[in-house]
């Protein structure tokens, strides 16, 4: 079967699932104990405009975008809606321990999580960086479910949502801060991809990639990586305190400073060298970066003089969009 399914809330979800009808209409907690996938859905491809947080305790096939990942026990994982999923075995009643919470972002609409829910950057993870929990953390998660569901089989009334929201954005913060316990015990896998991030990011500029095709985008790097591009990006930040973007920034702004200082090329051409379509952007980030602008460093008053440069604001870099990243 080629075609997606598309589902487009709770209650269409419960029927193609065989489930009864829902007791809340934006969110629901799937027992994955009770629920059995026929033959007839392997291969299947759905997507949802659903948020989706699952726990499962033992193997379960489950392919996500391109990627295929078994659970193991205390693992969860995170997608935002528009993500295509499926199946890829069947599953009898029983066989698997666990449970998935969905939610519409109609529930968040208007509400304080509604207006930083991208914060939580682990929805945009693939399912290989999803997360594992000690016991301890699975209690604390499980306890936040259970209370959820207790509030959902309640009878709606002018506080269920506030309630609900509150007790979803708590499970939502202990998952952060598990997110940042795994990322600390990674700690020697992350500082050899930070490595070879630096070793791509040289070999960009060496073979000459970043006059013929611009200055490299995120993604160009988390592919080489085997990363989603959201996990990258919040490793780099854990381990050196700057994302990916940050990198990619202070690095040219590295390299336009040795240009500017070693070569007889013009302004103009060293901002096309590093992946600028227009020299003008080039000296207005410049100055930004280094308080200096190019025609100053390249030319100093002083034959000794070297030029002493603030440590770069890369947040103005990305503010002013010439750098396509």
């Amino acid at each position: 079967m080629e075609d997606v399914i598309r589902i487009k809330s709770i209650a269409q979800l419960h029927n193609l699932l065989g489930f009864e009808k829902p007791t809340h209409p934006l969110i629901s907690i799937i027992d994955l104990s009770k629920w059995e996938i026929g033959e007839q859905w392997v291969g299947v491809k759905s997507t949802l405009d659903l948020y989706v947080i699952a726990l499962k305790d033992k193997s379960c096939g489950l392919e996500y975008g391109r990627n295929t990942y078994d659970f193991d026990e205390g693992v969860m994982m995170f997608t935002a809606p528009g993500q295509v999923m499926q199946t890829t075995r069947g599953q009898s009643i029983g066989e698997v321990t666990g449970w998935m919470l969905f939610f519409h972002p109609d529930l968040i609409r208007s509400t304080s999580l509604g207006s930083h829910i991208d914060d939580y950057r682990f929805f945009s993870y693939d399912v290989y960086e999803a997360l594992h929990l000690s016991d301890a953390e699975q209690s604390s998660i499980t306890e936040c479910v259970s209370s959820i569901q207790s509030e959902i089989r309640q009878r709606i009334d002018n506080h269920s949502q506030r309630v609900v929201v509150s007790l979803l954005e708590l499970l939502l913060n202990y998952s952060l801060r598990y997110y940042e316990r795994q990322f600390n015990t990674r700690s020697a896998q992350n500082k050899d991809v930070l490595s070879r991030f630096d070793a791509l990011l040289k070999e960009y500029y060496k073979e000459g990639k970043l006059t013929e095709t611009g200055i490299p985008p995120i993604e160009y790097f988390a592919k080489r990586l085997f990363l989603s591009p959201g996990y990258l990006s919040d490793l780099l930040k854990k381990e050196t305190g700057y994302t990916a973007k940050e990198h990619i920034n202070n690095f040219i702004i590295d390299l336009a400073k040795t240009l500017l200082l070693s070569e007889e090329d013009s302004i103009s051409g060293i901002a096309y060298k590093l992946g600028f379509n227009y020299p003008h952007y080039f000296a207005r980030i410049f100055k930004a970066q280094t308080g200096m602008s190019p025609q100053n460093t390249k030319t100093p008053t002083n034959p000794n003089h070297t030029p002493s440069y603030p440590f770069p604001n890369t947040k103005d870099i990305a503010a002013d969009r010439p750098l396509n990243i």
